[in-house]
Parts: structure tokens; sequence; C-alpha cells
């Protein structure tokens, strides 16, 4: 019962971020062709200084697919929004919107076992959610006559899992410091972007 009135509770979540990286993969794969044709016709450019080098690099490595789809997919989209979904996932803690709180803490469960379920229901559907879109990636691949690997697919959707999972956690841990949902759900934010500045 307990692990469904979680579901429940953030089931849109789940579902919009399920929805938004699938149509993420998808566009990043089927965009690709376009992306080969658009660097076959750009002339060489000779960039100076350290954010020229990053531009060739990325350049570089949209030439090939897999390189394309790491450059463009794992280390930007699938990254940053994933990061965004964890953390959504992760916010709420007792506070519901319909004030569900008063009726969850006067169940006959401890507050430890609460927020056990809690973290468990949101770390299982952030798993879904790190792994289910990388799937699609080789599923996709053919379409652009490419092909990706399941497993390199799945490794890169473990890795996506891993560090979503340290700011899921993150915000669990300050949605039980704070009453509110917005200081837990900014705070992991800030943290997210001060982390991804080079």
């Amino acid at each position: 019962m307990l692990w469904y009135k979680v579901w429940i509770e953030t089931r849109w979540r789940f579902w919009i971020g399920l929805v938004v990286l699938a149509c993420s993969m998808a566009a990043t794969v089927l965009t690709y062709p376009r992306v080969l044709e658009l660097l076959q016709r750009m002339p060489e450019l000779d960039l100076g200084g350290a954010l020229g080098r990053r531009a060739q690099e990325g350049i570089a490595l949209a030439r090939e697919y897999r390189g394309y789809v790491w450059s463009h997919a794992f280390a930007q989209e699938m990254s940053h929004l994933g990061t965004l979904f964890a953390v959504l996932l992760g916010a709420g803690g007792l506070i519901s919107p319909r004030g569900g709180a008063l009726f969850t803490l006067s169940l006959p469960i401890s507050r430890s076992r609460l927020l056990a379920v809690r973290a468990g229901t949101g770390l299982a559907q952030w798993l879904a959610l790190a792994l289910v879109p990388v799937v699609l990636l080789p599923v996709f691949s053919p379409a652009v006559h490419e092909s990706y690997g399941i497993g390199a697919a799945l490794v890169h959707g473990l890795c996506l899992f891993t560090a979503g999972a340290a700011f899921f956690s993150l915000t669990v841990l300050l949605s039980t410091v704070f009453a509110d949902v917005w200081r837990p759900l900014l705070f992991a934010l800030v943290i997210a972007v001060a982390l991804s500045i080079p």
C-alpha cells in the first residue's frame, strides 16, 4: 500500500520525465544525418584559445556516430535533463498537493520505513528513466543507417543512473530537512549547475 501511495504521488513526474527523455534521445539519433551534412559543408576553422579547442573537439567527435551520440546525448542533454528529473523525483517529502501528510504520518509505520519506501520507489523510477531512453538508442539507430550496441548503451545508462542517484539522494535529504518543496529543489539544482561549470 505504501509503495502504491508513493507511486501515485510521483507518477506524473515519472511519466513526463520518461516522455521527455525518450523524445530527446529519439531526436538526437534522428537528427544525426542533418548534423553530418552540415559538418561536411562547413569549412575548416582555425579557432584559438581554450574555447576554440573545445569547439574543434566537439566537431571532431560529431563526425563519428558514437562520438556524436556521446557528446550530444550523454554529455549534454541526457545528463542535464536526467539530473533535472532525478531532482524532481526526490523533491516533495511528506508534503502532498492534497494535504495527505497527516494521513501518512498517522499510518502504523515508522518514519524511517516511510522514508525508505519513498527513496526506494524514487530510485526505481529514476532507474527506469535512466535506462528506458538509452535502450531506445540501438532501436532508433538503424533508421539513420548506423548501429549502437545495447551493451554500450546500458553502460552509459548505468553511469547516468549513478550520477542522477547522487542528486536524487541529495534532494531527498534536503526534503527531510526543509518543510517546503521549493528549497530542496532549488538547492539541488543550484548545486548541479555549479558542478557543471568547468
